[in-house]
């Protein structure tokens, strides 16, 4: 959500020719200066299953003004209570994904993926009408979003980006996991992972966010699990809408999902799309680079509510054309995203 936001208005009320001429003249002027906010040129819905509670769901994202941010109703939900804006500080903190709570009590669960896809087509305002509490698997990816949205596109509006910019280090560590955010003059990700199954193994990777990346690398990859985890995730009442469809499931060695994997390093990449999904809960783009090391949504959350929490961290900075191009979704185009059957 976005703390604060510059509007352009037009008013020619009593106001002689040469001076609105004048005053079109400087608001063309601000919109060169200032890269705009965008939102969803038409709603698009989605249906599906919530990939833990196994339960049918329906989520419409629709358009929203300037310096709405981006939000989830609850329609199966009456009254002021069903409205949770997507920010960092009511995330409750999981290790299987990522679930946001409003003041009320009212959650949805699961955002890290249409986060993602959000961020991805630079996408700063939007209302997620959702009939349920968690938010559709899809395909255990990002890209059935990233297309959805980019079929019908994105259109500008008239206010200023409102960026965060990483001024000094800040890493947090838990069990031998490690999140780091560092000043960088763009956003990039780079990410670590270790797992004893054959399958995943040890995989690395970094990528500079800017020019349709996410689309290109990351927004196919599906989120993963070892076949022995599921019967535990079941006991517990999770991943009760899991497949082999989608989900990469793996067991010594061997990737039991049909069709394999997308890429080879399909994991990491995965890691990286919930990264920039929880990383998308700032309120607004970040500035700097982001480092996980066998991190998961929760220490990425730890992270994120220390940069907040620490002096001299990160500032809010209105974005600079050279900015905005170095940000997720500038110059994305549609044949970039992926098509997976």
């Amino acid at each position: 959500m976005f703390h604060s936001v510059t509007k352009i208005e037009l008013s020619v009320t009593n106001r002689p020719l040469n001076s609105v001429s004048t005053r079109l003249t400087e608001v063309e002027n601000c919109l060169t200066r200032h890269p705009l906010q965008n939102t969803l040129k038409t709603s698009v819905t989605f249906v599906g299953v919530g990939l833990h509670s196994g339960r049918p769901v329906k989520m419409i994202l629709r358009p929203a003004s300037a310096g709405h941010g981006i939000w989830f109703k609850r329609t199966d939900i009456d009254g002021r209570g069903a409205m949770i804006p997507a920010l960092y500080h009511l995330v409750e903190r999981s290790p299987l994904c990522t679930r946001l709570v409003n003041d009320s009590g009212v959650s949805v669960s699961t955002v890290e993926h249409i986060m993602a896809a959000l961020a991805g087509c630079g996408v700063h305002n939007a209302l997620i009408e959702i009939s349920g509490p968690e938010v559709p698997i899809m395909d255990g990816s990002s890209v059935p979003f990233l297309r959805g949205i980019m079929k019908h596109g994105v259109r500008t509006q008239a206010a200023p980006i409102l960026a965060y910019q990483v001024l000094k280090p800040v890493t947090v560590e838990k069990d031998g996991a490690r999140a780091t955010l560092l000043p960088a003059d763009q956003f990039e990700i780079e990410f670590h992972i270790s797992f004893t199954d054959a399958a995943i193994g040890t995989q690395a990777k970094r990528l500079d966010m800017r020019n349709g990346s996410f689309a290109r690398e990351l927004s196919d990859s599906r989120t993963f699990c070892n076949l022995s985890d599921v019967d535990a995730m079941r006991a517990q009442g999770l991943a009760l809408g899991g497949t082999f469809e989608n989900a990469v499931v793996v067991d010594d060695g061997e990737v039991l999902s049909p069709g394999g994997l997308r890429h080879s390093d399909e994991a990491v990449r995965h890691k990286m799309l919930d990264a920039l999904g929880d990383l998308a809960l700032a309120g607004g783009p970040l500035l700097g680079r982001y480092v996980g090391e066998r991190a998961g949504h929760s220490l990425t959350n730890t992270l994120l509510r220390a940069l907040f929490e620490t002096p001299g961290a990160v500032r809010p900075v209105e974005c600079t054309p050279d900015m905005a191009a170095r940000m997720p979704g500038q110059g994305l185009v549609w044949a970039e995203i992926p098509h997976v059957a």
